[in-house]
């Protein structure tokens, strides 16, 4: 018998940014985990790490904004576990053949502590390298911009990417608080950045021979997850 899949999925430690003077709850944003996890889990063993390890925090906003979604309610309420004790992103370096995939979570949070993110660049480094599959929704996708190949080239040079764009920053008012912004520095480092026909909509982006997927927003989670069993079967 084959041995069960496994998939990485890294969420930030980020809790909070500084909203003109004040503090903006943040972190992982929930149906960005829930809706890729319930796509993969009858297939596949997820495992949760972060920077720091321990626990992740939830962006208060998602639970919220998801109150009535079946999917994000099950996960908030039987999976605790896995985002209150995540595995330290450094302990996985050098492990990318335990794995089929990798995928980081959106939520504004990777923004703030995994776009510049050394280890994070490694390991992502190494996941494209072995063949393995590298995925991201939302504002996750930013994580990828500034990875550097071996051979010197950037991740995303040259291929369709997504993630959440600049007009829906706009829409959310958070544009002139964030460091840098997924959509901008996806094109900064050679993506070939492209979005849905209108904001909130769904859009995946598939590059590198099928093993890059990022997903817009959080109604592309789910498709994400999807895109990411496919590759991996």
């Amino acid at each position: 018998m084959s041995r069960k899949l496994k998939v990485l999925f890294i969420v930030t430690s980020c809790s909070g940014f500084d909203e003109g003077g004040k503090n903006h709850p943040t972190g992982w944003y929930l149906p960005e985990a829930a809706h890729p996890y319930y796509e993969l889990v009858d297939h596949a063993e997820i495992v949760f790490a972060s920077p720091k390890g321990g626990s992740a925090p939830l962006d208060p906003s998602s639970v919220e904004a998801f109150k009535e979604d079946e999917q994000s309610v099950k996960f908030l309420k039987e999976k605790k576990s896995l985002y209150e004790n995540t595995e330290k992103l450094s302990s996985f370096v050098g492990k990318s053949n335990d794995f089929a995939a990798i995928f980081y979570v959106g939520g504004h949070g990777p923004v703030w502590d995994l776009t510049n993110d050394a280890t994070s660049h490694k390991l992502i480094a190494e996941f494209a390298e072995a063949g393995k599959i590298v995925s991201a929704v939302c504002h996750a996708p930013i994580v990828l911009a500034k990875v550097k190949l071996s051979n010197g080239e950037y991740l995303v040079k040259g291929e369709p990417v997504t993630g959440f764009s600049n007009s829906e920053e706009d829409a959310v008012g958070l544009t002139q608080y964030m460091p840098e912004l997924p959509e901008t520095l996806l094109k900064e480092y050679g993506g070939k950045f492209e979005k849905a026909d209108k904001d909130w909509g769904e859009k995946v982006c598939i590059g590198r021979g099928g093993k890059l997927i990022t997903g817009q927003n959080p109604a592309s989670a789910a498709a994400v997850g999807k895109a990411i069993l496919k590759a991996i079967s």
